[in-house]
């Protein structure tokens, strides 16, 4: 929690300093790209407030209206992030077209190289170190940040090459096409965004790797149950959700059955941190358990559509 919030607090304070000096030096020189980096570092700015807010408010504990926990407020301000990002690529749309068509001067370039440089090198560091603790904390919202800056770095970098060829051709006309080259690639960050932040909301499941990980724990204690099925898993924000019908033979006690169900629980989440594991303890008929050589044997009868629950033949 504290790391987050430290994290987003970083970005707020780089943030404010390079949409003040961005505005100040874009003004000064009348260019329109370097203004349009201005409108996206207080895009930034924004989501940099947003995150701040998301991961204090998702770090909250399950309440009586938010029984799950507030993990998906990450994923909200993901998508709000995003349209953020949306707005600022169509401002810097306008004004660059406004240029192309009405022409003018870009003055004092020196200023704008010098800025963008600052900004970029800035911003990669800062990028770097969010990106870090969004990976370690699992926080969407830190990592949707970081996915910004990263964007600012390439952006900057971009409009410092911009300014400079301009300089050495006076070709003024590059400074709008520059501007909306970094649209663009405002846009293209804001859907990426917008993907990874509407899957978890849509309660997509976790990815392969991560449901290998839940079925490689399962089978370390498949001598202590008969098989397993209708397995669900799901994120919100940093937080997983995993729930499954365990077989068990049909004379283990309550008492057995619920030492079963919290190992496998414990050995889950010591292999997937912040994961909660829910487990309906499911018993095989008399009729239908038996052994065979020494190997416990289900037969249930299920669907074709649903998965067998014997363990010799999938889950």
């Amino acid at each position: 929690m504290e790391r987050k919030v430290k994290a987003a607090r970083v970005s707020i304070v780089s943030n404010t300093t390079l949409v003040l000096l961005k505005f100040t030096v874009g003004i000064f020189m009348a260019s329109v790209s370097v203004i349009s980096e201005a409108v996206h570092s207080m895009m930034d700015l924004l989501a940099a407030l947003i995150a701040n807010y998301s991961v204090r408010k998702a770090v909250e504990p399950a309440d009586e209206k938010h029984p799950y926990g507030h993990g998906k407020f990450e994923n909200v301000s993901g998508v709000i992030e995003a349209m953020l990002i949306v707005i600022a690529a169509i401002i810097i749309i306008y004004e660059a077209t406004n240029r192309l068509i009405k022409g003018g001067v870009v003055e004092y370039l020196g200023y704008g190289i010098a800025v963008m440089g600052f900004s970029a090198v800035v911003n990669f560091f800062v990028s770097r170190y969010l990106y870090k603790v969004a990976i370690e904390e699992e926080s969407l919202a830190l990592e949707a940040d970081a996915l910004h800056l990263r964007t600012d770095v390439w952006t900057s970098v971009g409009i410092t090459l911009g300014l400079v060829i301009i300089h050495f051709t006076g070709i003024n006309a590059l400074d709008p096409i520059i501007a909306m080259g970094v649209a663009i690639l405002i846009i293209r960050a804001a859907w990426d965004m917008t993907k990874r932040s509407g899957t978890d909301l849509l309660d997509a499941c976790l990815s392969p790797e991560e449901e290998r990980i839940i079925r490689k724990a399962l089978e370390s204690h498949s001598d202590q149950f008969l098989g397993y099925h209708s397995m669900r898993t799901r994120k919100a924000g940093s937080e997983k959700y995993v729930d499954l019908h365990l077989v068990i033979r049909y004379d283990t006690t309550i008492e057995e059955g619920h030492r079963i169900a919290t190992e496998v629980e414990q050995e889950i989440e010591a292999a997937l941190p912040r994961t909660d594991v829910t487990i309906h303890m499911e018993p095989c008929d008399k009729d239908e358990c038996f052994t065979i050589n020494g190997t416990r044997v289900c037969l249930l009868d299920h669907d074709d559509s649903e998965p067998d629950c014997c363990p010799e033949r999938g889950r």
